[in-house]
């Protein structure tokens, strides 16, 4: 019998880290959980407690290149944002929007790794539909796009966004509906060592850099997929084959923030919904309230709003886990 998981540990390669910024520089941030210590190649970074924009470093951009996923605007060198990234964490600059005294943030960090099923590919667009060669070794089922030059959106694909999503686009700094565009994707679906770019100026322009982040789903550390909203304090469960650490979800037939929720924000199983992260595509601090549960082996919506939960509302979600339900040796785990 195959193993249920391959990935016993998932803090090897996906953490979740808070900490409250000092105003200084040098501000060294070191994953606090007891688990596997991890030199991260994507950092995500919010401020909690203000307005100000959410914040994207990798290791192949390098530490100081910052882009937003709130935003179409640019990548900036900022040399007081991210400084580095270390064996167990990374470092901080002065920057407001990465250490203000006293100021809480929430950091979402990803290791590069085809076991965990997530890759960086950095290219240069060339105005012409092609394919780009990737090293998942698998299918990508998640994938964000973002000209590192110009003020283009982040393209964002997900294998369950539609019945044909290869021919659609999202853009996860917007909160507008799912739209028919050939010139994204090419209308033509990844495959196991190449995803395909249209003319979109957003995915190919010619003579930008580009940046994309690809993930597969991988049983008991990932899952992404779609649901059908009840209209109900009493939503859907949706399975995901592990306790989540990580979810975040959007409404696809009407505009809707993109929601996002974290485990490291209440200490049971009920968990506050991060208002600023409320929204990817906003930057609002946080204005937390219970709306779902996360449980040993999936989410339990417990929120009516129109763009968690409306009635009939078909709505796509990314979830990333705590621990697998089931790990390799075939004990299982245990809900918070």
């Amino acid at each position: 019998m195959a193993a249920y998981t391959t990935i016993d540990d998932p803090s090897a390669y996906f953490k979740v880290q808070l900490y409250t910024g000092n105003g200084s520089a040098n501000h060294a941030i070191t994953f606090d959980d007891t688990d596997t210590d991890m030199q991260p190649d994507l950092v995500w970074i919010k401020d909690r407690d203000d307005n100000i924009a959410h914040c994207w470093f990798d290791s192949v951009r390098g530490a100081t290149k910052v882009i937003h996923c709130h935003s179409s605007v640019a990548e900036t060198t900022d040399t007081d944002t991210l400084d580095s990234f270390t064996s167990d964490g990374f470092q901080v600059d002065a920057d407001t929007k990465v250490n203000t005294n006293t100021d809480k943030y929430v950091a979402f960090c990803w290791k590069e790794s085809a076991t965990a099923g997530f890759d960086i590919v950095s290219f240069t667009g060339n105005g012409s539909a092609r394919t780009i060669s990737h090293s998942l070794s698998a299918v990508p089922h998640l994938m964000i796009v973002k000209s590192r030059d110009d003020d283009d959106n982040f393209m964002t694909y997900l294998h369950r966004m539609a019945s044909d999503p290869e021919t659609d686009k999202m853009k996860l700094d917007e909160t507008v509906a799912i739209a028919d565009d050939a010139t994204v994707w090419n209308d033509t679906a990844p495959t196991s060592s190449v995803f395909s770019v249209g003319t979109s100026n957003a995915t190919n322009k010619s003579s930008s850099n580009i940046i994309a982040y690809l993930w597969s789903e991988k049983q008991g550390f990932s899952k992404f997929g779609k649901y059908t909203g009840n209209g109900n304090v009493d939503g859907p469960f949706i399975y995901t084959g592990f306790r989540p650490a990580f979810f975040f979800m959007k409404r696809t037939d009407t505009g809707s923030n993109w929601t996002m929720f974290h485990n490291r924000s209440t200490p049971g199983n009920e968990i506050y919904v991060s208002q600023d992260v409320n929204v990817l595509n906003d930057e609002d601090a946080d204005t937390g309230y219970n709306d779902v549960d996360f449980c040993a082996n999936g989410v339990k919506i417990r929120e009516d709003n129109n763009d968690l939960n409306a009635s009939g509302a078909p709505i796509i979600y990314v979830c990333f886990a705590e621990a697998p339900l089931v790990n390799s040796e075939g004990v299982p785990c245990n809900a918070r």
